[in-house]
């Protein structure tokens, strides 16, 4: 892929937080304005009033309180779901950006290592065998989570077996555990005979943000703010992966236990994001390479803004998901590989792409 040498950016990184800044208030205007969006659409004064009532007790409770139509509209169905989105897709962005350094792989994802099938192993079982069932009505997320997580445990125990693990070890280990479960996910999903749980499995596995609530968005928002603020502090680290481990153990940085650790609150984070929205793929492969081929690679920058960048993504995918069909909603992982499989594909035939250095 190139060697990792940083590299610079279109912009060579001089303007990355005037676009951090433009990118905060962007999200900050599309938030409200998402809201006005979807089967039924709402002025924009509306929304404002329901949310000014909601926080400062300004105006009247007939009209924007509480068991009113636009209130509940607003602030328990469209606004929880926007905010999810915006959670899951700095998420899965800062992940993504995190997994291409720790296995030095420009075209790697959040699932690379087999936690997309670990996870989707999870909801397969819970779905169609009811495993979970008595930890209440999000035990699908909550075995798809913990499947995700089991896996990411397993490959850096497998990867560890007969000396360290280092990258290709870790991929090799994350290829095998994902063929395991897919095969075991496919066995479970042949032997279903019940055409409403498979259902189930299908919507799943193609992400949703309709299942959001308050509640589950404070605890997945909390954890995801909390991963982003870490590797960010980590971004020192990061960067020393690109150099490769011995460059890195010169510089006086043994990278085995920090590409563990990576891997794990990494795992963590895909874990709470699936747990509510199921398998979103392609934010974390595109979102991170865009933001390194404007603002380059270094992730003091690479960081903060592929999560910017990746919450207003899926932010206004959310918004597409809900009008593009009328009466009807498209699943976001549909609308999210439609936009991010050409971009894909166009970083392989583009003439430089990766982490910098020699072509690919």
């Amino acid at each position: 892929m190139g060697n990792m040498r940083r590299k610079q950016g279109i912009l060579g990184g001089k303007s990355a937080w005037g676009a951090a800044v433009v990118l905060l208030v962007l999200l900050g205007l599309s938030l409200v304005a998402a809201v006005t969006f979807g089967t039924i659409a709402l002025p924009v004064g509306d929304v404002y009033r329901v949310i000014g009532y909601a926080l400062l007790g300004v105006g009247d409770p007939a009209v924007w309180g509480p068991g009113t139509a636009i209130h509940d509209v607003v602030l328990l169905i469209r606004l929880p779901r926007l905010v999810l989105a915006v959670a899951v897709g700095a998420g899965l962005s800062v992940c993504g950006a995190v997994m291409q350094a720790v296995v030095k792989n420009p075209l790697a994802d959040p699932y690379v290592l087999g936690i997309s099938s670990g996870a989707s192993l999870g909801a397969s079982a819970a779905i169609l065998l009811g495993v979970g069932a008595a930890l209440g009505s999000g035990y699908v997320g909550i075995v798809g989570a913990l499947g995700a997580f089991a896996v990411s445990l397993a490959v850096v125990a497998i990867a560890n077996i007969g000396g360290r693990a280092n990258a290709v070890k870790l991929l090799l280990a994350g290829t095998a555990l994902s063929s395991v479960c897919g095969a075991l996910s496919n066995f479970i999903i042949y032997f279903a005979d019940n055409d409403h749980a498979l259902t189930q499995v299908v919507h799943w596995s193609m992400g949703s943000m309709a299942a959001a609530d308050w509640e589950s968005n404070c605890i997945i928002g909390a954890v995801v703010l909390l991963g982003v603020l870490f590797f960010w502090s980590q971004a020192r680290n990061l960067n020393l992966m690109l150099l490769g481990d011995e460059t890195a153990i010169t510089l006086g940085t043994d990278m085995h236990r920090w590409r563990l650790l990576y891997l794990l609150v990494s795992s963590a984070m895909i874990g709470f994001v699936v747990y509510k929205a199921g398998m979103i793929g392609f934010v974390g492969l595109v979102i991170p390479h865009v933001v390194r081929m404007i603002f380059g690679t270094d992730h003091r920058k690479l960081i903060p803004l592929s999560a910017l960048l990746g919450a207003l993504f899926l932010l206004w995918a959310d918004v597409l998901c809900r009008v593009v069909l009328p009466g009807n909603e498209l699943p976001i992982g549909i609308l999210t590989a439609m936009v991010g499989a050409p971009v894909f594909i166009y970083l392989m035939i583009r003439k430089q792409y990766g982490f910098g250095g020699r072509e690919g």
